[in-house]
């Protein structure tokens, strides 16, 4: 299949202002952009040994998607081994692998894919940090099981000595004025000042009819979730890997923190959306739905 790169690497973003709700406001950055219609095997294999501090992605699930052909258990995490072994050889010193994952569903029974992938990660000695658990609040309403409303994000290092920023990505604590009431710090606030850890547990809007982010994508991440691990997990001017990029989420999360972005995916029709949502950051134009902000209670209720 023909490629197609996304535009010049030297190229720089510039800081555009705009009124609208949910635009994206750009500062002046070097970040360093290449998005290809091009298998990502072979995409993986034309990048340098060790070069990508975090590679983040969602996979296909094997359950035959408009972007995928349904496949033998056995052949589909075949496939993934290859795709994971590339991003070890990848994987910066520092770095971290975050690979997003929901269930396979064969003839009702419930496979989960991150149970499924786990040994092929530690087939590499990487070690696992988190298993978190993205949880939303729609989603397909099944009649013999629970509805499922949560993924996971196996979140993986190469060793001990790992990059992780958690000042960027706190959350507003719960008693923000809370005190410690006894001790020498007696009458002081008690918690940090920046916010609380944003646990491993992370509700976050998935991508649906009205989200601000919709594409023609079925099943596209969102920014927030990827902007999460791009702050907590790279330092600026990082390099940042999707290989299963789709509309490109994670491009647009790293460009929008100062990383460079490499993405790729099989389809034009997305890799085009993907260039589009560039250029739409690069104006000043591109709307998402900003990382913390509060999930929607239409009673209007609060803890």
């Amino acid at each position: 299949m023909a490629k197609r790169a996304a535009h010049d690497p030297r190229q720089e973003f510039c800081s555009v202002q705009s009124s609208h709700d949910n635009v994206v406001p750009l500062r002046r950055t070097r970040a360093r952009v290449t998005v290809e219609c091009k298998d990502n095997i072979d995409f993986m294999r034309s990048l340098e040994k060790g070069s990508m501090k975090l590679i983040v992605t969602s996979p296909p699930y094997n359950l035959g998607k408009a972007y995928e052909q349904r496949t033998d258990r056995d052949l589909y995490v075949e496939k993934q081994a290859e795709t994971i072994a590339e991003a070890a050889r990848l994987l910066h010193p520092q770095g971290s692998i975050c690979w997003q994952v929901g269930n396979h569903i064969d003839n009702g029974e419930v496979f989960p894919l991150d149970i499924l992938l786990y040994p092929l990660f530690k087939n590499h000695g990487l070690k696992l940090r988190n298993r978190i658990i993205w949880t939303f609040g729609h989603g397909l309403h099944t009649q013999r099981r629970f509805s499922g409303r949560h993924e996971t994000i196996l979140w993986f290092t190469r060793g001990d000595n790992y990059t992780f920023n958690l000042d960027p990505v706190r959350v507003p604590s719960k008693y923000p004025e809370k005190k410690h009431f006894k001790g020498p710090k007696r009458g002081q606030i008690s918690g940090n000042p920046l916010g609380k850890n944003p646990t491993d547990v992370w509700e976050i809007p998935n991508v649906k009819a009205n989200h601000v982010e919709k594409t023609i994508h079925p099943c596209q991440f969102p920014v927030g979730l990827v902007e999460r691990l791009v702050l907590g997990l790279t330092n600026p001017a990082d390099n940042v890997l999707d290989p299963y990029m789709g509309v490109g989420s994670s491009i647009v999360a790293a460009l929008k923190h100062d990383r460079n972005a490499f993405g790729c995916d099989l389809m034009q029709d997305y890799v085009d959306v993907a260039l589009e949502r560039v250029e739409a950051l690069r104006q000043g134009t591109l709307r998402t739905r900003p990382m913390n902000k509060p999930v929607y209670d239409p009673n209007g209720k609060s803890d």
